[in-house]
Parts: structure tokens; sequence; C-alpha cells
């Protein structure tokens, strides 16, 4: 594995307006980048990313039907009782989940680490499965990186597929193809994921409809609707279910007439950092898992080198960094969070890859699971040891 600087394509800014890429500069600076990219090899990818993150997706339904009939796991992640039992009806029902990336701590030796799980609300996944793929073909085709290339990429032809799995279950309890997207009207990057994912769901066979989270209505008989009152039996929310559950519509996402969701509501085990200490607590050891323990417990012995994250932190906010050798002892980044609780992990930090001009890009592996099996990566990079919703996102290769 190593950073491999390279020339972009000259009119990668028209190609991305093109095809819907709308966010591939954020806050007045480059997010797509591809003046270099990560190279592996396919043993790496094959043995040290794709075999793990299977397991790793393995270990974490371990937890989540732990945490269906165990009261300790739900009370610890400062899930609110009364979605208990939601939670577990919708895992004994066997709600498919589509999609998720664990972040991955890796450098091309020894076990990749995991570093946490983006399980409801995962960013970046047009450009990993989509426009990655694009400019891999279109480099290629220019002579922009070696020939023969390859690419760890079946991330929209699983999407495709998982739709179309999906749309039995939707047909059983609705008699429609139509499945909603709702995503927050100001974000520009939540819509162009919701606009892509609208694109596989027609590949798939279905219906679709676009709505805004805020658009979401009540009937008279308590199913939601959309802005043209028509009822929603299945929604795609690119919404965070701890944010979901405080809504006003959120008692009638339970109950007979509740739509079927994606992702499904067991998956809140799942979208909390709270998952790290109980991976360790049920797999202590694994050679993919890091130690980690609850603040608040009285067990936790964490090395002197270690992260304190929020339970419920997203894009790397509020995220610190205890490490002697830093400045001060540590590094921190601002947000909102924290009043949720807090975990403790030890520190493994992110590769370093210089450039030619000597500044450092400190890399994390996204590893992509679709309806529960591996299915890609994508590379995020930054200057900095913590990965900020402006790190960069740089493309991947698999050399020949």
């Amino acid at each position: 594995m190593h950073r491999l600087a390279l020339s972009p394509r000259h009119d990668w800014p028209q190609t991305a307006e093109r095809v819907g890429f709308t966010f591939h500069t954020l806050y007045d600076a480059p997010y797509w980048w591809e003046e270099a990219a990560y190279a592996f090899t396919l043993e790496q990818i094959e043995n040290d990313i794709e075999d793990p993150t299977a397991e790793l997706i393995a270990l974490c339904y371990h937890v989540v039907e732990r945490a269906s009939r165990d009261d300790e796991v739900l009370s610890s992640l400062r899930i609110p009782p009364s979605w208990w039992d939601p939670i577990r009806e919708s895992w004994h029902r066997g709600d498919k989940d589509l999609y998720a990336r664990f972040d991955l701590a890796y450098d091309g030796h020894g076990p990749a680490r995991l570093l946490e799980m983006n399980a409801d609300t995962p960013t970046a996944l047009f450009e990993s499965a989509f426009f990655q793929w694009l400019w891999l073909e279109e480099a290629g085709q220019r002579g922009l990186i070696p020939r023969g290339c390859d690419q760890f990429n079946s991330v929209q032809e699983a999407l495709i597929d998982a739709f179309a799995a999906l749309a039995p279950d939707w047909l059983a309890l609705s008699g429609s193809r139509t499945v909603h997207l709702a995503s927050v009207a100001a974000n520009a990057e939540d819509r162009g994921t919701i606009l892509y994912l609208r694109d596989c769901a027609h590949q798939a066979g279905l219906a679709t409809t676009v709505l805004d989270i805020e658009a979401i209505g009540i009937d008279a008989n308590g199913a939601l609707t959309d802005r043209d009152d028509h009822v929603i039996a299945a929604l795609f929310k690119l919404y965070p279910w701890e944010w979901l559950i405080d809504e006003p519509f959120a008692p009638f996402l339970k109950g007979p007439r509740a739509p079927r969701i994606i992702e499904p509501c067991w998956k809140m085990v799942l979208s909390t950092k709270g998952l790290l200490p109980w991976l360790w607590r049920m797999f202590p050891g694994h050679p993919n898992l890091l130690p980690a323990w609850f603040a608040d417990d009285p067990v936790a012995r964490p090395a002197a080198r270690h992260v304190i994250k929020p339970l419920l932190s997203r894009e790397g906010a509020n995220v610190r960094l205890v490490d002697p050798a830093l400045p001060e002892g540590e590094r921190a980044t601002d947000g909102p969070y924290g009043a949720e609780g807090w975990v403790i992990q030890e520190y493994h930090p992110l590769p370093v890859f210089p450039d030619d001009a000597g500044r450092c890009h400190h890399a994390v592996v996204g590893s992509w699971v679709v309806a529960g099996r591996p299915h890609g990566i994508g590379m995020r990079e930054d200057n900095g040891p913590i990965t900020v919703n402006t790190s960069r996102f740089v493309p991947h290769l698999i050399l020949p």
C-alpha cells in the first residue's frame, strides 16, 4: 500500500457537475482529490480488508442479537427505553439493512484495526461507489494510471441487488413499489447521496419519491405522508435515528401503520460508538479490534495513548486524542456532542503518507458493507490525525 502521485483529469470538475457530484468542493477547498491515489495489492485487499470486514460485520450482528435480549446493552447505549421493544421487534422480524461503512486504520502491514462503524447514515457513498470507478475508467483510458489497474468496488451493483431484495417486503406491506427517500433539505451532500440511491432503486425496479425530512406529515389514521398526502409505506432516511426519534412524527414510526424504514431501527445499536466497548467485551483480543471501554466503566484501563469519543458524534466532532508525544499532550476537535456519554479507545494512529512537497497525509480506509457483505472501499485523508468533514476523498486502485 502506498500513495501514488498522479496527474488529474483536466476536466474532472465538469465531469463531476455533469454526473451530479455537486459537492466535489466543500468549504472553498477540494473535497475530491485525484492528484493522488492509494495503491494496493490484490492480496492486501482480499486478506487484510475484505475478509476482516466480513468478520467485523458478523461480530456486529452478534452485538445486536445480544442487545435484543439484554437490557444492559440498550441501557449502556443511552437508547430511550420506549424504543427497546421496537428494536427487538425489528431485529426478530428480520428487517433488512442496506449498507454501512467501517473506518479502518491500515498501513499495508499487519491487521486492519476498527476505529468505528458508521451504520446508520454513512457518508461518502456516491464518491466511493460511482465517481471513483468513473475516475478509474477514464484515467485508464487516458493513460494517467498504470495499465491493468483494478479497484475493490462492487458497491453500486450490490446496492441495486439489495434494493431488489427489499422490494418483496415492501410489496407485502403496502402493495406499492414506491420507496420514499428523505434527507435534510439544506444539506447538499446528503441530497446528492439521496439522488444517487434513488437511481439505484430505479435500476432495481422501484418507483421513488424524494422529499425533505421536514415535509413528512401524519394523516388522520396515524400514517406518515409526503407533501402530496401519499402514505409513506417504505422510507429510506438519510437522517440519524437519534434525531428521528425526537421528531414530532416519531410515535408513528412504531406500530402496525409504521413504514418499513431503512436503516431499520435495530441499527440504533450499531450507530453509536458504544458499540466499540461491547465488541471488545464480547470478543476480547480480536486482531481487528482495539481495546475500548465506556468512560464511566470502573474496569477501564486505558493506555497512556488513547482516544476519547462521544457516543454519537459524527465527522470527527468532539474527538480527543491523548498522547504524550503530542503538543500539550492531546489534540481535540470541537462540536456539539458529548452530553450523551463517552467511550475510551486505545489510540491506533492512522498511517501517514508524505508527498513530494513534504506534506503528510493521514489516511483512513472506509470499508463498505452492503446487505451484510463487503463490497468496496473509499479512502479519506487529512493533514491532521483526526478525519473530519473537510477531509479529502482520494480514489484507490489495485495494481496489476
